[in-house]
């Protein structure tokens, strides 16, 4: 198995749970919640592949349906087990766009795209999913709001080509990116860090 394609499938669990922890807190039935994680987990990645033109990956290779199945049916059974829903989400919402952004950045450098167009289709592998999700579950999506998030995937998509300067291998390129997506979200939540507004208290109070 080569390092891309787990980094997919570890992806694909991760967003998987995050629609199902998402599902659950909107009390949907069996059916909704594996359709939100199915969602979740290939949303971001589906949008990706067309857009480079090649097979969409969940539809050429069915180990990545299996994957979320099998996810889903585990977060659910031991949905008690994952402590509270909201950190819960947050961690593996993370992960997953860590994961994927690295994927959706090694894609498109495979495709042979300059590197601005590589960052936005690793940001875009990790954050459409996310809005799918939201959207089907009345939620203004994470990524419109003032919290850190594609941001914190535009960073670590733009780290992976700077770590192409250092004499590092293709998987410490992979994990340190991957970590920088990671580490800014936790920090952004810890020290409440968020983006600028453009409103007034007064208009945020209305």
């Amino acid at each position: 198995m080569s390092l891309l394609l787990l980094i997919d499938i570890l992806g694909t669990i991760s967003f998987s749970i995050s629609g199902v922890l998402t599902a659950i807190k909107k009390r949907m039935d069996p059916f909704g919640i594996f359709i939100i994680a199915f969602v979740t987990a290939v949303g971001g990645g589906t949008v990706r592949d067309l857009l480079i033109d090649v097979p969409v990956f969940w539809m050429k290779d069915l180990t990545f349906i299996y994957v979320i199945a099998a996810a889903a049916i585990i977060a659910i059974i031991f949905r008690n087990k994952l402590g509270y829903i909201r950190r819960s989400l947050f961690l593996f919402d993370t992960i997953g766009i860590a994961l994927y952004t690295v994927v959706g950045v090694e894609k498109g450098i495979a495709a042979g795209f300059p590197p601005i167009i590589c960052v936005s289709l690793g940001t875009l592998s990790a954050c459409f999913g996310g809005v799918i999700r939201d959207i089907l579950c009345n939620e203004i999506p994470i990524i419109f709001r003032k919290e850190i998030y594609a941001t914190a995937c535009i960073i670590g998509a733009v780290s992976y080509f700077l770590l192409q300067y250092l004499p590092l291998t293709n998987t410490m390129t992979v994990f340190i990116s991957g970590g920088v997506v990671i580490l800014i979200r936790l920090l952004a939540v810890y020290f409440k860090l968020s983006l600028p507004t453009i409103y007034s208290k007064d208009e945020l109070n209305q």
